[in-house]
């Protein structure tokens, strides 16, 4: 991805995040007042050797059809410099990864979001922060399904969210 697409691109994903309301252009889904959607974020996560592994997929029970949807993994431990992204994915701060799902319909599931990433150092363990931050004005009232902690130990082992 050249510069000016990522310049771009964390411009529009950070409105995203700092409006948290809106409508969804051209998507022809839009947030209407009251809308409502059950938004969860379902994987596993794996720490070895300095490498940390995130597999994510984003899932809409609805009954509202949402345009957009960001969410935030955030660690513990820093992640070393100069890492590429998926597409759909930008480097908030040396911890903190934010990415958009797609459109999520009702009763709909997006693609899976596959991070491989290298540590700063090489940590015993870390901790995963993993939550939506903007669902294009569309309300959740059941928030507990895309919002998790997870505690990773350096075995490999993959840790389910």
């Amino acid at each position: 991805m050249t510069a000016m697409r990522k310049a771009l691109f964390g411009a529009a994903l950070t409105a995203a995040v700092v409006a948290g309301t809106g409508v969804g252009a051209g998507t022809g889904v839009a947030a209407e007042a009251g809308a409502e959607a059950d938004l969860s974020h379902h994987g596993h996560v794996s720490l070895w050797d300095g490498r940390l592994g995130v597999w994510l997929v984003s899932e809409n029970h609805g009954p509202t059809d949402v345009s957009q949807a960001t969410v935030r993994l955030a660690f513990s431990e820093p992640m070393a410099g100069g890492q590429e992204l998926p597409p759909s994915c930008l480097w908030s701060s040396d911890r903190v990864v934010s990415c958009r799902t797609g459109e999520l319909r009702a009763a709909g599931v997006a693609d899976e979001l596959a991070l491989d990433l290298r540590t700063a150092g090489r940590p015993d363990e870390l901790t995963v922060d993993i939550r939506t931050v903007w669902r294009d004005g569309v309300a959740d009232a059941n928030p507990r399904n895309d919002r998790h902690h997870v505690l990773v130990l350096s075995t490999g082992d993959p840790y389910v969210f």
